[in-house]
């Protein structure tokens, strides 16, 4: 049968050489030459003799360049070869359409070997496809090889080359080719200035974009919209948004890309309003609207916190039906989740007909930022199991979810998982590991994270030196930050909390001073409000409330409520009631309604003995409708959260537990009048029940429940709460670490404690 086939398509052959030239292209066209087998004319049962003059085979290329349409690379090459071999002319075309294969599907080997078999003296445009086959391969080497042993190269040559370099990156060979140009009997032309111009991506290149601006206008291109609109974005990359604006000005024709040139420029220098102001000037001058200019504009929209003008946009686009196309519906979704309106983000997201990853980042991440960590695990979880492709933003999110969470468990299963899905976002999402693992009591992961980054960035330092700052390890948390000073990695704002966190946690007062006057002399940081208020703070929590006081009259800003509350703070610990009632005062003449005020008020009354006042600051709270939040504390236990309220007995082994906390004999130290009131009492005066009521703070019952539920060789038993801790259960804490053996982790609003053998890391400093 084979050669039944072979001897058909050959007479097929002899019989339309015969044919006029009409007719041959009939039989061509009514032919289906997809399905015709590659063995067709070539192959027979006897080894053909080659003939002696080449045979056209029309069949033969039009068979060639179908598989070479269809990207059958490798069956095109066997073709061709066999071809080759029956001494079957190949015909320029499909020589063009294989080496356009070649550079799609970037098979090197194959369009090498094609090069290798073209004859002497091809085409021109054979040698250019050549050319562009080696550049879309990567093959620069071999490009300009073939490009400097060109010996009529064409406008083409030098156009396909130089834009190769300059979109490879390899601007300075790009540039010598440039300047050679200029000496050759060709010119550039557009296409070579906007491939270079596209190239120039930041401030270095802004002299060498305004020459090559000026040579444009020399060359008589200024009416090329294409090229116009290159220059403003060279502009904007480079920094120098006004050349933008006067060159954009200076256009007779613009298009959507030269808007949305300018609108990109000015969300990046925070300039949101006149984006917004370009977007208008869009609409009306009639500008087809794509996608990408309702993301910029919605991100604008976002950074003026603009709610109006962004459900404007929201509203064009519903208009235009574009609303359920991912590339509108995901930026709306954005912008709802950074106005903080995730239900209406959540509205949005569900009119998105094919959702994608970017999609579902952001509403994880908005679900994140209201607090509903819960639901954004849910979702997470959910999505794993799907056929749903997952990123890094994805998996950074969930981090900073377990942060919050201080879900451990979780949060280093999600770490492993990211791990195998080499899905871990190089810095930002490493540092977000470092912040949850430290968060979640496990300062040990947190630097194991740290040393695994092979160059840690500013933010990936700071996260560090915060980590230690808020565990209380003062002296890691301070040498950390001179080795990365030392790095040569910058400091910022962020930084300095971190250090000055670290001096009040510790009481070291001349340490915060130094750094204070250091900032903006030896680390080019300006002191904000935030870092004078911590070394307020540092103050007040060290006794010298005159210094904090002064401080707080000569610094270089106006006092805000948390600079009193600071000062406020530090006369309660020290009980200084005349100052103490000052402060207060002046919190809430800022902040009426601060309930964390009202207790540092009413404590500092009731450690005075002034009872009446007292009442008195409590029925104020009554009148003011203002309510404590409830005092909670949370474990983990075999990766399931038990969350106590004070007085909690809901718990399935509240028997269990009781017995625990009687067995542990604590008497707590105060004497009878020395009691205050902390975030987890909510009685309106204080009972003779005191004693009792003390014995079942939530973090207490949680540390009872932890002992009786893991076991002595497990991890510390780590206990979190939202409040500030009281100086009983702290006390109780170090008791239990001493009559048990056990290590106590606990995290209250302001710090982690590490109880060991009786001591805490605090030093009894907090």
């Amino acid at each position: 049968m084979k050669s039944m086939a072979t001897l058909h398509s050959n007479n097929l052959i002899c019989s339309q050489a015969s044919l006029p030239q009409t007719d041959k292209l009939s039989i061509s066209r009514a032919a289906n030459y997809t399905q015709i087998p590659s063995w067709v004319s070539l192959k027979s049962n006897n080894a053909p003799l080659k003939n002696t003059h080449p045979l056209h085979g029309e069949l033969e290329n039009i068979h060639l360049v179908s598989l070479s349409k269809q990207d059958k690379l490798k069956e095109a090459i066997e073709f061709f070869l066999q071809m080759d071999r029956c001494n079957i002319a190949v015909a320029p075309q499909s020589y063009k359409h294989l080496l356009e294969t070649c550079s799609k599907l970037r098979s090197l080997d194959f369009g090498k070997l094609i090069h290798g078999r073209l004859k002497d003296n091809p085409p021109g445009f054979l040698v250019n496809c050549v050319l562009q086959m080696y550049c879309d391969c990567g093959s620069f080497s071999d490009a300009r090889k073939l490009f400097d042993e060109m010996r009529d190269r064409t406008l083409g040559s030098w156009v396909i080359i130089i834009s190769a370099y300059a979109d490879g990156g390899l601007l300075e060979n790009a540039l010598e080719l440039y300047l050679k140009i200029q000496d050759s009997k060709y010119k550039s032309n557009p296409f070579i200035y906007i491939s270079l111009l596209k190239s120039f991506s930041d401030s270095s290149y802004l002299e060498i974009g305004k020459q090559m601006h000026c040579q444009v206008v020399k060359s008589g291109f200024t009416g090329n919209v294409s090229l116009n609109t290159a220059i403003c974005s060279m502009y904007v990359k480079c920094g120098n948004l006004e050349s933008a604006e006067l060159n954009f000005r200076l256009m007779n024709e613009k298009n959507a890309v030269s808007w949305t040139t300018m609108m990109v420029g000015c969300t990046q220098a925070n300039r949101h309003e006149d984006a917004l102001i370009y977007f208008k000037g869009m609409l009306n001058e009639d500008v087809e609207l794509d996608e990408f200019v309702f993301s910029i504009t919605l991100k604008a929209c976002a950074a003026l916190d603009d709610r109006k003008t962004g459900e404007q946009v929201h509203g064009l686009a519903v208009k235009l039906g574009l609303q359920s196309e991912v590339s509108v519906g995901t930026p709306i979704v954005d912008f709802y989740v950074k106005c903080g309106d995730v239900e209406s983000a959540g509205q949005a997201f569900e009119v998105i007909s094919e959702p994608n990853d970017v999609s579902w980042s952001a509403i994880l991440c908005g679900y994140s930022q209201i607090g509903e960590f819960e639901k954004c695990i849910k979702v997470f979880k959910s999505l794993r199991t799907k056929d749903i492709v997952l990123n890094e933003f994805m998996y950074t999110s969930i981090f900073q979810v377990c942060s919050s969470f201080a879900d451990f468990g979780f949060g280093s299963q999600a770490h492993g998982d990211a791990i195998k899905r080499c899905l871990v976002s190089r810095l930002y999402g490493e540092s977000a590991m470092i912040t949850m693992y430290a968060k979640c009591g496990r300062l040990d992961y947190a630097y194991r994270v740290f040393e695994s980054i092979d160059k840690p960035d500013t933010v990936a330092w700071t996260a560090m030196v915060a980590a230690y700052a808020y565990h209380g390890n003062a002296s890691e948390a301070l040498s950390l930050f001179r080795q990365m000073h030392a790095s040569g990695i910058r400091t910022n704002t962020v930084t300095f909390v971190a250090v000055f966190t670290a001096c009040s946690h510790a009481g070291l007062v001349e340490e915060g001073k130094k750094y204070l006057e250091s900032m903006s002399t030896e680390f080019g940081v300006e002191p904000t409000i935030d870092h004078y208020n911590c070394m307020i703070d540092i103050y007040a929590r060290a006794g010298l409330l005159n210094e904090a006081l002064d401080l707080i009259n000569s610094m270089p800003f106006g006092a805000d409520a948390m600079s009193w509350k600071s000062l406020l703070g530090g006369c309660s610990i020290h009980r200084k009631y005349e100052l103490g009632k000052f402060a207060a005062e002046k919190v809430l003449e800022l902040d009426p309604k601060d309930s964390a005020a009202y207790i540092l008020l009413f404590n500092l009354n009731a450690l005075s003995g002034k009872w009446d006042e007292a009442a008195r600051v409590r029925k104020l709270m009554s009148e003011r409708e203002l309510r404590k939040e409830i005092g909670c504390s949370w474990i983990t236990v075999k990766s399931k959260v038990h969350r106590f309220v004070v007085g909690d007995l809901h718990h399935p082994k509240t028997e269990e537990i009781y017995a625990k906390l009687r067995e542990l004999k604590f008497c707590d130290a105060r004497k009878e009048n020395d009691v205050i009131l902390t975030e987890d009492d909510v009685s309106d005066i204080i009972t003779s029940d005191r004693k009792e009521q003390l014995l079942v703070h939530s973090e207490r019952i949680a540390i009872a429940f932890g002992l009786i539920s893991m076991a002595a060789s497990a991890a510390p038993i780590v206990v979190f709460k939202n409040l500030r801790a009281c100086k009983d259960c702290h006390d109780f804490g170090k008791h239990v670490s001493l009559v048990t053996g056990r290590t106590i982790v606990v995290r209250d609003s302001n710090r982690f404690h590490h109880f060991k053998s009786g001591e805490c890391s605090c030093g009894d400093y907090w």
